[in-house]
């Protein structure tokens, strides 16, 4: 049975670097879990594997769609599984690795099969929200899915907007596809999180934009900036610098502000991950006890 280590973590932590240790290690391929990495436009933004990052591993599912091809969770998971069952039939190891939690546990545990949205209620839904906020969206919500209305991060407009897609969509609650069933996999799965603490994580999240910045993240959000309406760019560096770009702040602003959401952002990550007793917790440094740990963990 093949092996599958997952590598997880807040953004910033140093997954990149160990998963190429890894792999030289393991000689393992490596399939991101990046839901914004998939792009192929903004690989700044995204802090894409670097070129030479790229050559020292196989990688895949890494620049592989364009913004402009709708992509989501359940998509990937389908992706992703018939990709693993080609990589096990040549390799005893895969790394998966990346920071996007629905796409981890879409790989690990299965997601519940949703519906596609219609395109036109998408561009009504998000219109609405523009012109009129979250609040009468999630009036609405209330009415159509109770349910999810009580369980939705109402601070979440995103999640909240997507509920009600689903609903004018198809006419169901969406709740009503959630079933939370665990799908069984055929391939063991290790699952390893780098964490570090917050004071040096904060700090590699405050270096990595001024380094984005150096490398031309402004240049590359103002690429993408007349199709900032699509959901692949609705997410932090390029919301914050669209922001700039149509006068509502400086850029000064919008880099502490892209600063402190990638911040946030890691604290949801690792928030979402506490609730999940299968992963066993290292620093980055701690290579030798990681290989141990896969290593023992695949003889018991």
């Amino acid at each position: 049975m093949g092996k599958l280590i997952v590598l997880l973590g807040p953004t910033g932590v140093g997954k990149t670097e160990l998963s190429l240790r890894l792999a030289g290690h393991f000689s393992a391929p490596i399939v991101s879990a990046d839901s914004r990495q998939i792009y192929r436009e903004i690989p700044i933004g995204t802090a894409a594997p670097s070129s030479e990052e790229l050559g020292a591993a196989e990688h895949f599912l890494i620049g592989a769609r364009s913004i402009h091809q709708p992509y989501s969770a359940s998509l990937y998971e389908q992706e992703a599984l018939a990709l693993l069952e080609q990589l096990f039939s040549s390799h005893e190891y895969v790394i998966l690795s990346g920071g996007s939690m629905m796409y981890i546990d879409a790989v690990c545990h299965g997601i519940d099969d949703m519906p596609d949205v219609d395109p036109e209620v998408r561009d009504m839904v998000y219109r609405r929200y523009e012109e009129e906020g979250l609040e009468p969206i999630l009036a609405q919500l209330r009415e159509l899915d109770p349910v999810y209305y009580d369980r939705v991060d109402k601070q979440n407009y995103k999640r909240v907007l997507h509920g009600l897609e689903v609903c004018l969509s198809t006419g169901r609650p969406f709740s009503s596809y959630h079933t939370g069933q665990r799908r069984e996999r055929p391939f063991e799965i290790i699952k390893i999180g780098l964490n570090r603490p917050r004071e040096d994580l904060y700090e590699r999240i405050n270096l990595r934009v001024e380094q984005m910045f150096a490398s031309g993240l402004d240049q590359e959000a103002r690429a993408v900036y007349p199709y900032r309406q699509l959901n692949a760019l609705n997410t932090v560096g390029y919301k914050e610098l669209f922001a700039y770009f149509d006068g509502a702040i400086d850029l000064g602003e919008a880099k502490r502000q892209i600063q402190r959401n990638s911040r946030i952002y890691a604290r949801k990550q690792l928030t979402w991950w506490q609730r999940d007793a299968e992963i066993r917790w290292f620093a980055p440094s701690e290579l030798d006890e990681i290989i141990n740990y896969v290593e023992g963990s695949c003889l018991s």
